[in-house]
């Protein structure tokens, strides 16, 4: 059962709780920046590029492109995983230059790093409000039986299914990243380095689509940039949703204490250095968001530190697997689904006899 944390919630004395572990992390050094792991990262990825682009130029006109589109699309997501630690000033010395760097590597997969930024931020101070987290307002998916229940029409049909439904719609989170941030880009006011994200994202564009569709037939070309989205919505989508989806929302008026709000909301993966290389570090969703700016190797390390701490304060630390947390997350869209009513194709007669 979804776990509610009203107004007048009461939780034991943890004023003092961030404070604490935040000096032992310091003592300990596990906010130094990593520069050695993220020029092997970044070195990874460009080599994986070049393999790609190299298998696209000798493949030609055959369908086994498409495992090509599949490797840019996972190659995408971890250039995506860069940018979201940039944004969180964790490869760079300073913030600035972070924020180049991420606003550079975000257009470079065709998202706009203003918009994301906007709403990350939000979700950080918030994880799981209601009201102040922009990550549970209803987009397809509702999040929330009060948005599940105004759903109409088609998105009713969705929600009411949306659990089963959710991966497959991931599918078309590429294109919807994509169309958000132009939106943003676009028609919103005041865009900071505006013009800047436009052309990187209008190059990049230019550099996938003119070969893609000069090299294939059309429909392979159409094919090929389809699995490419697909997979990286996927991917994407598969990273960040275990890691709050079906954790305790939080009422607009609860006041709760930083460290127990963000450690309560959090979900873990287990798994250790593949899960850390799979979802970027996301795997440490606990400790990412005690200490946002937390380069990513230091993060198990950190673990160990909150952990304990929580053990000895009686606060819920969550984690589990990456497969247990989907089925998690299933089970809790499809419970918040139910509040979208019934089927609207449902046929009175046919319900009456099939409870005679």
């Amino acid at each position: 059962m979804r776990q509610t944390y009203s107004g007048n919630a009461e939780f034991p004395p943890m004023a003092q709780a961030y404070k604490q572990v935040s000096q032992v992390v310091k003592e300990t050094g596990l906010l130094q920046r990593a520069r050695w792991f993220y020029l092997v990262v970044g070195a990874g990825i460009v080599l994986a590029l070049g393999g790609a682009v190299t298998g696209f130029i000798l493949l030609g006109d055959s369908w086994f492109q498409l495992l090509i589109a599949g490797a840019l699309g996972i190659i995408f997501t971890q250039i995506a995983f860069l940018s979201h630690e940039a944004a969180h000033r964790q490869i760079l010395s300073t913030g600035p230059a972070n924020f180049r760097l991420a606003r550079i590597l975000a257009g470079s997969i065709g998202m706009s790093y203003s918009w994301w930024d906007s709403k990350h931020t939000k979700h950080h101070g918030n994880p799981n409000q209601v009201g102040k987290d922009p990550d549970i307002q209803v987009d397809t998916i509702s999040f929330l039986e009060t948005d599940a229940a105004q759903s109409r029409g088609l998105i009713r049909l969705i929600t009411r299914k949306q659990g089963w439904l959710f991966f497959p719609l991931l599918t078309l989170e590429g294109l919807n990243l994509h169309y958000i941030g132009l939106k943003h880009l676009l028609t919103k006011k005041n865009v900071k380095g505006r013009w800047t994200e436009l052309g990187i994202i209008a190059l990049r564009f230019a550099i996938i689509l003119i070969p893609v569709f000069m090299m294939l037939p059309l429909g392979m070309a159409f094919a090929f940039m389809g699995v490419q989205l697909a997979v990286f919505g996927v991917y994407m989508g598969a990273s960040f949703a275990p890691n709050h989806k079906g954790m305790p929302i939080i009422d607009p008026n609860a006041r709760l204490d930083f460290f127990s709000k963000q450690v309560r909301t959090s979900r873990n993966i287990r798994g250790g250095w593949w899960a850390t290389t799979l979802m970027g570090g996301l795997n440490y969703q606990v400790e990412h968001h005690l200490f946002p700016s937390m380069p990513r190797p230091h993060l198990a390390k950190a673990r160990e530190i909150v952990r304990d701490y929580c053990a000895a304060n009686d606060v819920p630390y969550t984690e589990t697997s990456l497969g247990r947390s989907y089925a998690i997350v299933i089970a809790y869209l499809n419970r918040v689904g139910l509040a979208a009513g019934a089927d609207p194709f449902d046929c009175p007669a046919v319900a009456q006899f099939g409870r005679a």
